[in-house]
């Protein structure tokens, strides 16, 4: 007799598991809010991503070495999508990935843009490279964010229009209040997020920037581009009302976690220049009162 196929569940469970999040993030990954069973797939998605960031910013390694990592890492990607067993260097990424591909079908493109999105930004920081305006910086956002909020709405069996819209607004939103956050350790790396529209718009030079010369216009610059995240975070929200039971309530946080950043760069008035902000332990109960009443 041929014994039967286990079950999706029983898949799941017998699947590697991706290694646990210890980089800081301004948002719950996999928290116990989220549903048990979506907690292994979304911390292989977070895995993953968080690999081929490392790659493309931790470490001593050049610009060149970088993108033949990267590379190296997307041929591995697709190799493991194919169905090839994952090589030695990432089989802790690649294997809990490799799992969550076969179990919950999901679009390789989007990963796959996460990685031209890194691949970017080290070609950018190369070269010295800015965006010229908000368009284009939200084209990264599109490769660099997006993505991930689209593969957790495919977790979650959510397609509807709106709510990838709301979602692509949450995590753009995410990625400017990143940007907005680590000037300080931007900048002296020569990652340039401040477009070249907006600089021009309030009278501020790439040198000034560069030296960390705060002025009158350089905070002006700062706070117009935290309004702009916050306006976009704002038209994403009403997503957290689409999504039912845990999983709104883990993006609640989500999209608390990002305001209260926010609260904190708007409340140093343009000093994120020269000062990151971070969430605290102090933090917590105001981001679970806000969660509670939105």
């Amino acid at each position: 007799m041929k014994p039967s196929a286990p079950s999706p569940a029983a898949a799941a469970q017998a699947a590697p598991l991706a290694p646990p999040v210890t980089h800081y993030e301004n948002f719950p990954v996999a928290s116990l809010l989220c549903p048990p069973r979506l907690r292994p797939p979304i911390a292989a998605i977070y895995a993953f991503a968080r690999a081929a960031d490392d790659l493309a910013d931790e470490g001593d390694a050049s610009p060149g070495e970088r993108l033949a990592d990267l590379q190296a890492y997307r041929a591995e990607l697709h190799a493991v999508a194919a169905g090839s067993p994952p090589g030695p260097r990432w089989a802790a990424i690649f294997a809990p990935l490799q799992a969550v591909l076969q179990s919950h079908a999901l679009p390789v493109p989007l990963l796959d843009d996460l990685l031209d999105a890194f691949l970017q930004d080290i070609a950018k920081t190369r070269d010295g490279g800015t965006y010229a305006d908000r368009a284009e910086l939200l084209d990264y956002c599109r490769r660099s964010a997006n993505p991930v909020g689209r593969l957790l709405l495919h977790l979650y069996g959510e397609a509807r229009p709106a709510a990838l819209a709301e979602s692509d607004a949450i995590c753009s939103a995410l990625q400017l209040i990143n940007f907005w956050q680590d000037l300080s350790v931007d900048l002296p790396r020569g990652r340039h997020y401040l477009t070249d529209a907006d600089c021009a718009a309030h009278g501020v030079d790439r040198a000034q920037l560069a030296a960390g010369r705060r002025s009158p216009a350089t905070d002006a610059l700062v706070m117009d581009c935290a309004a702009w995240a916050r306006a976009t975070m704002l038209a994403g929200e009403p997503l957290v009302h689409r999504l039912p039971g845990r999983i709104g309530w883990e993006l609640r946080l989500v999209v608390q976690g990002g305001l209260r950043i926010l609260d904190k760069v708007q409340a140093l008035d343009g000093g994120s220049l020269l000062t990151r902000p971070v969430l605290r332990a102090a933090d917590g109960p105001r981001l679970l009162w806000r969660a509670f009443r939105m």
